[in-house]
């Protein structure tokens, strides 16, 4: 008798599933289409311009594999791909040096909430001027007159000045470390934060060290925060160009300093194969990271 009654009643539901789908469809929507008009189709004209025929003088829609052909059998394009990903390996590995023992102090040290906003906003005091007048600025610090080099002097720790802190591959990398630092404290410091300290005090009670303490409770839970600004620096790091070029005196060259030559020698084709490999190395890069946390999980 109540078979009826019942069949009324979920009726409504049935027809508001759609409906609920359809609304999150248009949702979805606006953000689906951004990401088709200025990521998939941008990333699919460059594949497709690294196939077209390229000569000294213009550029054709004919596909060949000449472009791709002259890119791995160039030393110059081979050198450059090697020495961004060095280069991209050792800031990565300076940046979590410096940056790690920094976030430590901030997240978990100081105890002030007022205190530790402050001193993460004097991290980001260098980003309210302009990107080249930074890079710029090492310059007069690291030249043979330099300020590094006055101190080094005056201390007595060097008798004369050293050559290799400006144009050579040290002062990119010294350059580098300083700008993205701050994109490694801030994740870390944030994941940090969130640490309740009654984990630590439970631990310290039951007799364990500091060495313990951050092998088993404190790297562990700050895992997603190193993995996030790894990203962020990795993905900056590896499709620079202006702090290679103003500090090594064009002498070091990256993946990104070919692209602008190219682009700029109006070679589109070369140009497109070098970001298509640039592009693949990126996304392979953060799919690497992306697996040592599970960050939707996490955060």
């Amino acid at each position: 008798m109540t078979m009826p009654h019942l069949a009324e009643d979920t009726a409504p539901v049935a027809v508001a599933l759609p409906r609920a789908r359809a609304g999150n469809l248009w949702l979805v929507a606006p953000g689906v289409l951004w990401m088709v008009l200025f990521l998939v189709l941008p990333i699919a004209m460059m594949v497709y311009v690294s196939f077209w025929t390229q000569t000294t003088f213009k550029i054709e829609p004919t596909l060949t594999l000449q472009s791709w052909i002259t890119f791995f059998s160039s030393d110059t394009y081979l050198g450059a791909l090697w020495t961004t990903i060095r280069i991209w390996l050792i800031v990565l590995a300076t940046t979590l040096l410096v940056g790690y023992p920094a976030a430590l102090f901030v997240g978990l040290f100081v105890k002030n909430k007022t205190l530790q906003t402050v001193l993460l906003v004097l991290c980001v005091i260098p980003f309210w001027t302009s990107f080249l007048i930074r890079v710029l600025a090492w310059r007069p610090m690291l030249g043979k007159e330099g300020a590094i080099n006055l101190i080094l002097m005056k201390l007595g720790i060097v008798s004369q000045p050293i050559e290799v802190l400006l144009f050579s591959e040290l002062s990119v990398i010294i350059g580098m470390t300083q700008i993205y630092c701050v994109f490694m404290v801030g994740p870390i410091a944030f994941m940090l934060g969130r640490i309740d300290p009654s984990i630590i005090e439970a631990a310290q009670d039951l007799g364990a060290g500091f060495w313990r303490i951050f092998r088993t409770i404190i790297l562990p839970l700050s895992m997603p925060g190193v993995v996030v600004g790894a990203i962020f620096v990795s993905v900056m790091v590896l499709g620079e160009f202006a702090t290679s070029a103003a500090l090594s005196g064009r002498k070091v060259n990256l993946l990104g300093n070919i692209i602008v030559t190219q682009v700029g020698s109006l070679k589109w084709a070369f140009a497109a194969v070098a970001g298509v490999i640039l592009t693949i190395l990126m996304g392979a890069v953060v799919a690497v990271l992306l697996r040592v946390v599970d960050l939707r999980k996490e955060l």
